[in-house]
Order: C-alpha cells, then sequence, then structure tokens
C-alpha cells in the first residue's frame, strides 16, 4: 500500500531515496517525506502533503543531504492526507521511522503514551510505534534491542525502518505481515518495501521472513528472526536487465500496459515448453501433486478473483474438476468444509496481498493436496510459501488498475486447467485446439487494440453519466464484472455487473434513458438468451453498448451500439472481451480528467488487512 526505501552508504543519499520513491509511487501517493542523518548526525526531515513530485520541490529548495536516510510514500489509512500525517515520523528530535501496515491495538499504546507525556502531532497509528522506540531507548543504547522491544507490544501488520541520531550510519528494521527486502550493495546497503525500488543500485536482495528485525550499516548486514537468534538468510541476484518503466509515447502507463499484452501474453505462455504444457511450468514437483488434484479452491481478491472467477469455469468445462472461487478476506473468516484432493490456488498480481496470504497461512496443509500460486512477482511471500508457483511474464505494472497482469492471469490460469485436463479425460485433439489458442492470443489481442479509435468514439457517451450496468453470461459474467471495477476505477462512475439473467430480478429497475448499459456479447451457445435480455432494456428506453462477435449478427440501431470484436475460438475471447472493456474505461477516464495512472482512494498493492 505504501512505499519504504531505506539506505547507509559512504556517499549522500537523498537522490536514492528520491529515485525509489518514484519507482514506488504507484504503491502510495497521498503524501511523500524523508529523513536524513547528515555528516554531523544532525536528523534533517522533509514531508509533503500530495505526489512525490511535491517532495522533490521541498529537496531542491532546500537540499537535505546525508549518507543515512529513509524515504517512503503513503496511502492513508489512519488519518486523513496531510504533511502531518506524512511519514517519517519523528519523536524527540532524535528518531525518525517509516512504516507500512496497521497497528490494531495503536489507541491503546497511544494513550499510555500521552499519561507518560508524549504529545502526538499526528493522527497515524506509526507515531505511536517511534514514540515506543523513543521510550525504549532510554536506558538502551542499542536501537536494535530498543526495536525488539517495541514490536513485542506490537498487534497488527508492518514494516517498519528507523534511523537514530545517537546511533549514525545504520538503520534498523523490522517485519511481520507487510514486505520488507534488504538490497545488497559495495560499501552501502539499502531497504525497501519492494525490490523495484533499489533496482538502480543493486541487483541483489535479501527477503526477510516473517518476524525477522534487521540493522544495516554500509558495511554490515545483520538479520535476526523472531526469537532474536542471528540468522543466515539466503540472498537473491536478479539476473534480468532492469525492465524499463519509462512512458515512452503514450500519455499513460495504463495505456502502455494495455498495449503491451500481445508481448505479456507471449512471454507467459512461452513458460509453457514448445507446443504443450509441461507440468513443470509450476514447479519441480508439480505432477506429483496434480495426479492428486480432484478440486480446486481458488482464493483471490479485486481483479484477481475475477481471474478465478474465469477459470471456474474452464477448470469445470474442459478439465472436469469442481472448483470453488472465494474472496480471500471472507475465505479467512468462516468454517470451511474441504473436498478431499483439494488443491489450494492463490492469485495475486504483487505476491503480496494481505488477505490472500494471510488465507494461504490460515489454511494450513492438512486440508489440500498442495499449494500454487500465480502471481506477477517473484521472491514475493506468496512466492516463497507455496508449493507450487506460475509466474506470469506480465513485467512491471505501475498502474493501479490492472491490466496485463490480469490478462497474463487469465493465461496461467488455462495452463492450469490443460495440466489438470489431460489427467482427467481431456481429449488429445481438443489440448492441442486450446494450445493453439493460446499461441494465437497475441494476434487477436492485436486486432482487438485496432478498434481503438471505435472504442474511444464509444466512450464519449459515457462522460455525462454516473452510473452503468455491465452484464455477461455464463464464463462472460466475470468478464463484466472485470470491465465495471474498471470504469468506477479509474473514471469514478458508479458501475454495477449482473449476470444478464439477473435483469428481470432487480437491475432491471434502474433502467432509464441515463443508464448505459454495457453487454460482453460473443456469439456462444447463450446468445439468443442474451438478445432477450438486451431487449428488455431497450423496451425500457436504455442505451445499449454491445461488444459482440463480429459473426454474432448483431448490428447497430437507434439506441443500440455494436462493436465488432474480432473471431476466434472460445477460450480466447474473455481475454480479448477484457481488453476492449479496458480501453473503453481507458478513454471514459480520459475524457473525466481523472488521474488515470493513480486513482483516489486506491494502491496498487494491497498489503494491509
Amino acid at each position: 500500500m505504501c512505499g519504504i526505501v531505506a539506505a547507509a552508504a559512504r556517499r549522500e543519499v537523498s537522490e536514492i531515496l528520491l529515485e525509489g520513491l518514484r519507482r514506488l509511487e504507484y504503491r502510495g501517493y497521498d503524501s511523500a517525506g524523508l529523513a536524513v542523518l547528515d555528516d554531523d548526525a544532525r536528523l534533517l526531515v522533509h514531508k509533503r502533503l500530495g505526489k512525490v513530485a511535491e517532495l522533490e520541490k521541498a529537496q531542491h529548495a532546500q537540499p537535505y543531504y546525508g549518507p543515512t536516510g529513509i524515504a517512503h510514500t503513503r496511502w492513508a489509512t489512519h488519518g486523513e492526507p496531510s504533511a502531518a500525517n506524512a511519514h517519517p515520523h519523528t519523536s524527540g528530535d532524535r528518531i525518525a521511522l517509516v512504516h507500512n501496515g496497521i497497528i490494531e491495538n495503536h489507541s491503546v499504546l497511544r494513550q499510555q503514551l500521552e499519561a507518560e507525556g508524549y504529545v502526538f502531532t499526528s493522527a497515524t497509528d506509526t507515531e505511536v510505534i517511534v514514540h515506543l522506540l523513543h521510550r525504549a531507548m532510554n536506558g538502551c543504547d542499542d536501537i536494535l534491542k530498543a526495536m525488539a522491544t517495541v514490536v513485542d507490544q506490537l498487534e497488527g501488520a508492518y514494516a517498519l525502518a528507523a534511523i537514530d541520531r545517537e546511533n549514525p550510519g545504520q538503520i534498523v528494521g523490522a517485519r511481520q505481515g507487510s514486505p520488507l527486502v534488504i538490497g545488497v550493495g559495495i560499501g552501502e546497503n539499502f531497504m525497501a518495501s519492494d525490490q523495484m525500488a533499489l533496482r538502480q543500485v543493486t541487483d541483489r536482495f535479501i527477503y526477510l521472513e516473517e518476524g525477522d528485525m534487521v540493522r544495516i550499516t554500509p558495511a554490515s548486514i545483520a538479520v535476526f528472526d523472531a526469537q532474536g537468534d542471528a540468522v543466515e538468510r539466503e540472498t537473491t541476484r536478479i539476473a534480468e536487465a532492469e525492465e524499463t518503466v519509462e512512458l515512452g509515447d503514450y500519455d499513460h502507463y495504463m495505456l502502455k500496459e494495455i498495449y503491451e499484452q500481445p508481448r505479456a501474453l507471449a512471454a507467459t505462455f512461452s513458460a509453457a515448453g514448445g507446443h504443450e504444457v509441461a507440468d513443470s511450468a509450476f514447479g519441480e514437483c508439480a505432477a506429483e501433486i496434480f495426479d492428486r488434484v480432484k478440486a480446486v479452491q481458488i482464493v483471490a481478491c479485486g481483479t484477481s478473483f475475477h481471474a478465478g472467477m474465469v477459470a471456474r469455469y474452464w477448470l469445470e468445462e474442459l478439465a472436469g474438476i469442481p472448483c470453488e472461487v472465494e474472496v480471500a478476506s471472507e475465505f479467512r473468516y468462516r468454517k470451511r468444509v474441504q473436498i478431499p484432493g483439494t488443491l489450494l490456488l492463490t492469485i495475486s498480481q504483487s505476491g503480496e496481498t494481505a488477505d490472500t496470504l494471510a488465507a494461504l497461512r490460515d489454511a494450513g496443509t492438512d486440508d489440500f493436496v498442495g499449494s500454487l500460486v500465480i502471481a506477477n512477482v517473484d521472491n514475493s511471500s506468496l512466492v516463497r510459501e507455496s508449493d507450487l508457483v506460475f509466474l506470469t511474464r506480465a513485467g512491471a505494472e505501475i498502474g493501479v488498475a490492472s491490466t496485463k497482469a490480469f490478462t497474463t492471469q487469465l493465461v496461467g490460469l488455462l495452463m492450469l486447467t490443460i495440466a489438470l485436463g489431460r489427467r482427467n479425460g481431456l481429449p488429445q485433439g481438443r489440448e492441442q485446439e486450446l494450445v493453439n489458442a493460446l499461441h494465437a492470443l497475441p494476434d487477436y489481442v492485436q486486432q482487438t487494440l485496432a478498434l481503438d479509435t471505435a472504442i474511444k468514439a464509444l466512450s464519449e457517451a459515457f462522460i455525462p453519466k454516473h452510473h452503468a450496468l455491465f452484464l455477461g453470461r455464463g464464463i462472460h459474467y466475470p468478464v463484466a464484472m472485470e470491465g465495471s471495477l474498471k470504469l468506477k476505477e479509474i473514471s469514478y462512475i458508479h458501475a454495477e455487473a449482473y449476470p444478464a439473467g439477473e435483469l428481470k430480478h432487480g437491475p432491471l429497475a434502474l433502467v432509464d434513458d441515463d443508464m448505459p448499459v454495457v453487454a460482453v456479447a460473443p456469439g456462444d451457445e447463450l446468445l439468443e438468451k442474451l438478445k432477450s435480455n438486451l431487449e428488455e432494456v431497450r423496451s425500457r428506453g436504455g442505451e445499449l453498448f454491445v461488444f459482440a462477435d463480429r459473426q454474432a449478427g448483431f448490428t447497430s440501431e437507434p439506441r443500440v451500439r455494436v462493436l465488432a470484436m474480432p473471431h476466434c475460438p472460445e477460450v480466447a475471447k474473455p481475454i480479448i472481451y477484457t481488453v476492449a472493456l479496458q480501453l473503453l474505461s481507458y478513454h471514459v477516464a480520459v475524457q473525466k480528467g481523472t488521474d488515470v495512472d493513480k486513482p483516489r482512494n486506491l494502491a496498487k498493492s494491497v498489503t494491509v488487512e
């Protein structure tokens, strides 16, 4: 949700901190701040409301330089967006601290500290932690020992990084329920909530585990586990070249990422291995686990949940395997009855989604034959803690509204369907048809992108609207859900999706000449029923926007505007129709003047519950 960057070096680090924040701004962007210890061990702090550019202006107007520093971009949880609530938070003009996560018992701790005379200047839960750390330093000259005392008092999730002017040249950190990674340098070391923040300074990383604490200096890294014992954590080298995240000729990252989908889909399917889907694409022990799978339980949030809903149709229809799909935050908090032989499948772009990660941990291992994660970030928590892993190859996704991450997840899910289906009677000829469709996907998406101008023309009708309905049947109902989510995320138009057959059971009451209705209408066996549903809309004065296969027999007429989509195999349709709806949402948002890449109140990686 928020972004942490920290550096302990023998050189000036403020620009390293700022560059790290720029790279993490998509994770939190209502305020930003940095704190450095200069060569005289003075604690210097800049905090600004707004985006990282505002912090840069402050730094340029009054430069704060030093070899040790921490920085943060914030996504508000406790306290409104403001300079006062921005991180780093300080105590006694001595200690500065940044925090990702939520401290659940902050109110009780705050009352205790106020009774002891501590004065709070923010409404955040984080300020409690820095005052606790200041209190723990009384009579203690080791800030790491003091931090251990503090974390024992915290309930909730946190990734922490702190500096102390009485302990110059070192940074201490801790993690519980929120990611923290160490960047290993030469004569300098770093911390961050995401390795992306540090790729400009190192390609070697140490991923901290739950309960770990760490002390870094320019020359050393010391890691301690939850019991306080010194431990060695593996150093991982990211060998591939750093991916560019420049906008290039695009106006927004979202549009760039929509247009990157043909490449991303091809790269993701390349993991299959030639002209078949190899079990090894999911991990070394995949074959042994897949042989025992009798059912699949999918757990995810948001857009990834929609991907799971699409996959349920594939797994049950093509592979003949029962599948349940559940929102992670609900899965965690109910009593479950599990089918024997169930594979637990989690889906997450970041691999750090808090509810999904907690669901994996809470599920245990006894009720499942194994766990598989489909994620876009290697070495993320879900990747490290799952038995099997399928990494999508979407590349960095900066726009908060997910596009290429979603469609590459669908590729991974279809590959899983094929791998499980061949064990459950999927004919070899049908398997080859599915593989051929995967090979052809980039071309079908490219044909869809060629409709951009026509989709932009459709989008103009949505500019004065405040509400929209999305309809779909069968596997295209979750596609409609994803389309409505994209529209509401970035244009702030209230949008809802329904199975088209549910129209007369309530939503039809909303239909009038001010309610646009978007229908996903490929030419499948449910087409005639969908046409009847759409006629119900038109007869009540509703305006229809129909995304239909060019061979489906839909034509534009008064109050019905049809976009003729490429004709393609059935399994490709959820992906190409999603791409068309992404473009629709993008153009509506641009014309309404919203911040497309950083929509209000949202963050890219949801690492708090």
